[in-house]
């Protein structure tokens, strides 16, 4: 589902990427991904999280998409120099991912997991085309926190078969993923780092 205004206005601000630079610095003390990764990152809006990723592990090649052509548009002017040489970006759908299985080092999703209306069709395509061994990275938050009286009148999400703490935690095992490392607010949200688990 694609963000309205309120929610661009919000994801698009100095304070989100702060966050995200926040939350970065904490996967670091986590987990390790190797340098020269294929990394992807799945609804990068306008790209402050690529140049981030870009950033902070170095990869071989970063792709990045949106639902939204607009925020590709965004991304497009917002990476620039040598923040764009490695940068693959693209308009796509994180529930029809177009890769192969298993070709990914690192799956990232700031906040993106809790707009699809099929997230578990989103979460089982993350699994796919991450490699056995793979990290796959989750901002996630619950519906306690975007679907209080005052969030449904400013911004749009999905209503229905929305997940709840236990909910995703079984979705990521079903998934075939192992949990690393998490911070987590039940009224609000969870941070988490997963790994898909090897293959026996």
């Amino acid at each position: 589902m694609k963000l309205n205004w309120a929610e661009r206005l919000v994801v698009n601000s100095p304070v989100r990427v702060m966050v995200q630079r926040r939350i970065i610095k904490w996967i670091k003390g986590v987990t390790r991904i190797a340098p020269q990764a294929r990394i992807l990152e799945i609804g990068c809006g306008r790209g402050a999280g690529a140049r981030l990723i870009q950033e902070e592990f170095h990869p071989a090649m970063l792709h990045a998409f949106d639902l939204d052509y607009r925020m590709i548009l965004q991304a497009g002017q917002y990476l620039k120099g040598e923040h764009r040489g490695r940068i693959a970006l693209y308009v796509g759908d994180a529930m029809t991912l177009p890769y192969r299985d298993g070709v990914m080092d690192a799956v990232f999703g700031f906040g993106v997991l809790h707009h699809l209306p099929d997230w578990r069709r989103g979460l089982r395509e993350i699994a796919r085309v991450l490699k056995p061994g793979g990290i796959y990275f989750l901002e996630e938050f619950y519906p306690q926190f975007y679907q209080n009286f005052l969030a449904r009148r400013i911004f749009l999400h999905p209503e229905h078969d929305r997940f709840y703490s236990h909910d995703l935690q079984e979705a990521l095992a079903e998934a075939g993923f192992q949990l690393q490392g998490r911070l987590e607010q039940k009224m609000v949200g969870i941070l988490a780092v997963v790994v898909k688990q090897e293959l026996l």
